[in-house]
């Protein structure tokens, strides 16, 4: 943790003014940090161009771009002079804690995000206006029970992973992405909606219908018939209101909060597998995260942090904002490339390892930059609930058994961890704890 007296190093200064991008870098960020961040899907990834995407090593290079960039212009923030709507592309993690602190001045809907959420779900909070953003919150941090570390439906949701999780691996010699992902949202529809909504995938197949039009934000039609069977189908389960769901606490008034939640666990279910793929190459996290508790949280944490569901955090400028002596625009949209953040070697002795440690001594915690779950006033409200779920899932699938990695990439401890990682692609051998010597 870095010492209160001790000066922030050139490039996290706060006080730096503000430079303009030419031309030419201007064309580079766009493609090639933020044009593949949008093809490989930022509301609903495409499995496809994920996979080609680590087979290019597109984000190792993006995150390289932007070193140099940093090096070239300074710590910024870096202005993009664009056309239609300015951008800039914040440089330090001074920059990034004072935008994401400052909901007000650094709206978390903004326009490009708005174009894209009103396709599922028109009133998040993500994109509402005052006063209904602060009432659409304190709904949300009530119902997940936000800076809780134990949600008071444990129990239930417990009951239910090991449930799932248990009969996911009975039997079982090989692991992969399309039987996982399908024990998942059985655990999901049952922990926000009720066991009777188990082996309903109408709700989560028209939610993931419409986020893929989302990927195209205004750029394709918005489906509404789609989006009527969707809170129809929806509103079956909130209407039922099942106690030990999250449905049971609240009822239909969040029905139009819900789709948020249940975005929110599909990025989940890719975090947890792509943990379960640390932890079957890094036996020593492994034997530590078998129970549930903080050491499991943490490892969730630390594979956000490598490799982030949110590549893109927006915010737009309600009001013109002063960087050192230069003035950016009201309207100008902030993006912060969080892969860069969180994989910054010249800020992070852990980088590019797998180092869930570094959250529990508070190393990680303490690092402006590093954004898993956002920060600020608009930080994610389901980060605790999402941590517990997540963890109970890891210590359930590892406490009995063990698991061979076998599709690429290598995972290798001794070696910098890959900048992208193809969860879709991941394929797991399984057998009961202990294994056989080879």
């Amino acid at each position: 943790m870095r010492p209160p007296s001790t000066e922030r190093p050139a490039h996290e200064t706060t006080d730096a003014g503000a430079t303009r991008a030419s031309l030419l870098d201007t064309a580079l960020v766009l493609g090639g940090v933020l044009l593949p961040s949008v093809v490989i899907g930022v509301i609903k990834r495409r499995p496809r161009l994920l996979r080609l995407a680590r087979r290019a090593r597109l984000d190792r290079m993006s995150i390289a771009l932007m070193r140099r960039l940093r090096d070239r212009y300074g710590p910024g923030p870096l202005v993009l002079p664009l056309p239609i709507r300015p951008m800039a592309l914040p440089l330090n993690a001074g920059h990034v804690e004072r935008i994401l602190a400052d909901a007000d001045t650094f709206h978390p809907g903004g326009h490009y995000k708005r174009l894209s959420l009103r396709h599922f779900q028109p009133h998040g909070v993500l994109i509402s206006d005052e006063p209904e953003r602060s009432d659409r919150r304190e709904l949300n941090e009530d119902v997940l029970e936000t800076d809780r570390p134990e949600h008071s439906l444990t129990a239930p949701m417990t009951a239910v992973i090991r449930d799932e999780v248990s009969a996911l691996l009975a039997a079982r010699d090989r692991l992969g992405w399309d039987e996982f992902n399908a024990a998942w949202w059985w655990i999901v529809r049952r922990i926000v909606l009720g066991d009777a909504a188990r082996d309903d995938r109408e709700p989560t197949d028209l939610l993931d219908r419409l986020r893929r039009d989302a990927n195209w934000a205004g750029f394709h039609p918005r489906r509404e018939g789609v989006r009527r069977r969707f809170d129809a189908a929806l509103r079956r389960h909130l209407d039922r209101a099942e106690p030990g769901s999250l449905a049971g606490q609240v009822g239909a008034r969040a029905a139009d909060q819900v789709p948020h939640w249940l975005f929110a666990f599909d990025a989940a279910g890719m975090v947890t597998f792509r943990a379960l793929a640390l932890l079957a190459t890094h036996p020593e996290q492994a034997a530590q995260a078998r129970t549930p508790g903080p050491y499991a949280g943490a490892c969730v944490l630390d594979t956000v942090r490598l490799w982030p569901t949110t590549p893109l955090l927006l915010r737009e400028a309600t009001r013109d904002t002063d960087w050192g002596r230069v003035r950016i625009p009201r309207g100008t949209q902030f993006v912060i490339f969080t892969p860069f953040f969180h994989r910054d070697a010249e800020t992070l002795p852990y980088a590019d390892r797998f180092a869930p440690r570094a959250w529990l001594d508070g190393t990680a915690s303490a690092e402006a930059g590093l954004v898993p779950f956002s920060a600020g006033p608009a930080r994610c409200p389901g980060r605790d609930l999402v941590l517990q779920v997540t963890g109970t899932v890891l210590a359930e699938l590892t406490a009995g058994h063990e698991y061979r990695l076998l599709a690429p990439p290598r995972l290798d401890p001794d070696r910098p961890l890959p900048a992208t990682l193809d969860n879709f692609g991941l394929t797991f051998a399984v057998r009961t704890r202990q294994w056989p010597s080879d």
